[in-house]
């Protein structure tokens, strides 16, 4: 009843970013929800409208099971041993991948079918509707791999660098140079390393397994050393991958216990325990922004991300940009190089940035647009569900791989029980007081305009 008496000018506020995501907001104005009145009637929906559209969420899993997106434009181990020799001799050459082509068209026939079947009027249709609208813009991605074409498909996914962020009129590209200048002048006053010790991958697997096995349960999640992983880190839902022969600071065991077991991990685990909802457990493309920033977010709070993080996170926006703007794959490996990146940083940064696309310039996989993009949108969300009461939904982000617009949608779906609440909750969301602490501050910290402080203003007694 309290969010009915609000404006109708904030509840379509609240619309418009659920249909169009959290650009559509400008500062300033009030925010409120009230779902539609014909999704309300829809939460009331019988048993048989439930089976239904657990069927087609059924159907959704088994069509989309052999859609492996990103290990369809990863690139070989070997490439960068290769490439990082040759420039170290002075005869780097641009790398040649040969991208594996399947066929998706079976796939897409089903996908074509569910979307069909998928009533978009109602929550769970709009949901099965907009995941498989989201696979399958992904096969056709994996169908344009390789040529120039995949960086449209991309775009539909993961945005571009120029999108703007939420809340302003500023662009992804204006934040990543926000935070780069800002870890530039932070690093010219601090010694050059910070972190402490180097963890040897093995060291770092075994003291997270003792820890996972603590949270989840012995076994349910392993930690494995992978020689073959370009990334230094990757989760599944009961495994995750170090990349072996690799060094780890101290950031980054904080930085892959908060984001990769405690987002990633947790999410697909909670996802499996779904009783109706079993896509839930699927990282769609749609869902990736809100993960990603989840995750981001989730280094943030538990105090785990650092300056030169959020350094990376802006650099590949800028890579990415680049890309598209015709420089070549040396180019960009040249660019985070100079950025301060070790080789073997600025190789893994820059073939993110060609992934499933020639190393010639010009197109790009943009995928990395969304961790700062997510972590802005995110953050957001959790403000404004402070600010109106609304910190269940923040907790119904961890029930499965949802996005922002599911948590709001889908509330009545959580209330009886159709989508089951979350087994697992990050250490940091489970202490709901000081997160509710740290976000109130953050609400009126940011109505302070530091471009109108002077330092006199911040000496204590004037």
């Amino acid at each position: 009843s309290t969010f009915r008496r609000e404006s109708g000018r904030s509840c379509r506020l609240v619309r418009r970013i659920l249909l169009h995501g959290p650009s559509a907001y400008s500062s300033g104005e009030p925010l409120c929800y009230r779902p539609r009145d014909s999704w309300m009637q829809a939460a009331m929906a019988s048993n048989a409208d439930t089976d239904h559209y657990a069927e087609l969420d059924r159907r959704l899993v088994e069509a989309t099971r052999g859609v492996r997106l990103l290990d369809a434009v990863s690139w070989p181990a070997s490439i960068e041993n290769d490439f990082l020799a040759a420039w170290k001799s002075g005869r780097a050459t641009l790398p040649k991948i040969d991208y594996a082509r399947s066929d998706f068209s079976a796939t897409q026939a089903a996908l074509d079918a569910i979307i069909a079947a998928a009533d978009s009027a109602h929550p769970l249709g709009d949901y099965i509707r907009r995941s498989a609208l989201s696979w399958r813009i992904a096969t056709d991605l994996l169908g344009a791999i390789g040529t120039p074409q995949l960086t449209e498909f991309s775009a539909q996914l993961y945005g571009r660098p120029e999108d703007r962020v939420p809340g302003a009129t500023l662009t992804n590209i204006d934040a990543a140079r926000h935070f780069i200048a800002i870890a530039d002048e932070y690093s010219k006053g601090t010694s050059p390393d910070e972190a402490g010790e180097e963890i040897p991958a093995e060291t770092l697997r075994d003291e997270l397994r003792a820890r996972l096995d603590a949270f989840f349960g012995p076994g349910v999640v392993r930690v494995e050393t992978d020689p073959d992983l370009i990334a230094k880190a990757a989760a599944g839902a009961t495994r995750i991958r170090l990349r072996a022969a690799t060094s780890f600071s101290s950031y980054d065991r904080d930085q892959l216990l908060n984001h990769e077991a405690f987002v990633h991990s947790l999410t697909a685990l909670n996802g499996r325990a779904q009783p109706n909802m079993k896509s839930l457990a699927r990282s769609s493309p749609r869902i990736t922004a809100t993960q990603e920033g989840l995750a981001v977010f989730a280094e943030l709070m538990s105090g785990a991300i650092d300056i030169a993080r959020m350094k990376r996170i802006s650099l590949r926006i800028l890579g990415i940009d680049m890309a598209l703007r015709g420089a070549d794959f040396i180019e960009v490996f040249r660019f985070f190089l100079d950025a301060g990146q070790s080789e073997d940083d600025s190789f893994s940064s820059a073939q993110r940035v060609f992934r499933g696309v020639a190393p010639t310039g010009g197109a790009a996989f943009t995928k990395d647009a969304v961790y700062l993009h997510g972590l802005l949108s995110v953050h957001t969300f959790f403000r404004w569900a402070l600010k109106n009461q609304r910190m269940n939904l923040c907790r119904n982000l961890f029930a499965g791989k949802l996005a922002l617009h599911d948590v709001i949608a889908l509330e009545p779906y959580f209330d009886d029980g159709t989508i089951a609440q979350p087994r697992y909750l990050p250490p940091w969301v489970q202490h709901a007081r000081g997160l509710a602490g740290m976000l109130a501050f953050s609400l009126f910290a940011n109505r302070i305009r530091l471009d109108r402080v002077e330092a006199e203003d911040l000496v204590l007694g004037v």
